[in-house]
Formats: C-alpha cells, sequence, structure tokens
C-alpha cells in the first residue's frame, strides 16, 4: 500500500540522523514499521521520550506527514549536562498512501514511545463477488 522509496534515500536518512540533530527547516527522519493487519494499514513511528502534544500528523489528498519534537528534559540553569546521546530536535517522515486506503478514518494512538497510525482499506478496494446475470436477455437473430 506504500510506494517504494529509494535505498539510497534511506541511506541519507540514517547518515542524516546520526550527523545533525533536526530542525524545524531540516528535520530528522523518525524510524517506522508499516505493515497491513485484516482490513487496516497499520503504521508504527518510533518517537520515545515525545510528548503527545509536540506530534502533528497531516494528510493532504495521499500524502500523510507526521512531525515531532524531542525537546530537552532538563531545563534549570543549574545543571550541567555530561553526556548528551539521546537526538534532539525536531523529526518528520511524509509517506505517500496509496489511492485504496481510506485516509477519512485514520485512527492514531500513542503509547510507549510509539505513535501507531491505523487506516482502514477503502470499501472500493476490497474484493467482492460479481454477479452474472441469466440469458433471459438474449435475442435470436433471424436472417
Amino acid at each position: 500500500m506504500l510506494m517504494r522509496t529509494d535505498p539510497f534515500r534511506e541511506l541519507d536518512r540514517i547518515t542524516d540522523q546520526l550527523l545533525r540533530p533536526g530542525t524545524w527547516s531540516r528535520p530528522s527522519a523518525m524510524p517506522m514499521d508499516a505493515y497491513r493487519e485484516g482490513d487496516e494499514y497499520v503504521v508504527a513511528f518510533d518517537l520515545p521520550g515525545v510528548s503527545p502534544d509536540a506530534i502533528d500528523i497531516d494528510v493532504e489528498r495521499n500524502m500523510l506527514t507526521v512531525r515531532a519534537e524531542r525537546r530537552p528534559a532538563v531545563n534549570a540553569d543549574d545543571v550541567q549536562m555530561e553526556l548528551s546521546e539521546r537526538p534532539l530536535g525536531a523529526f518528520s517522515r511524509q509517506i505517500a498512501l496509496a489511492d485504496t486506503l481510506d485516509t477519512e478514518r485514520i485512527d492514531a494512538d500513542y503509547d510507549a514511545g510509539v505513535l501507531t497510525l491505523r487506516i482502514p482499506i477503502a470499501e472500493r478496494a476490497k474484493p467482492r463477488k460479481i454477479a452474472i446475470g441469466g440469458g433471459a436477455r438474449r435475442k435470436e437473430i433471424k436472417g
């Protein structure tokens, strides 16, 4: 249901994530999993340490955009940071969704640092049986 991405783009994303923190003008990417579960498409994003009110989810046509910001946990003036390895800043991910998904009914849940989006498969995309009409309308051609 998702469009494939260029593998070199993923390599660039990982390199950027490791070398620079994200800013609003150039956010870092966030890791995700995507899979189909029954009649839903599920996308899960890792956002540990992000407050739910710092997450923004938008859908425009078939483009899903998730933005988040992880702020420093310690803001006191008398704190001297000794080691800081957890990435801070802005994170963003855009996903092109297939037309077969119902973007009007996306359900979002955030638990234990994982943002999970459940996107239902559109009714028009589900398999269905087509009835075949009988031969009542046959006409005989006379010549």
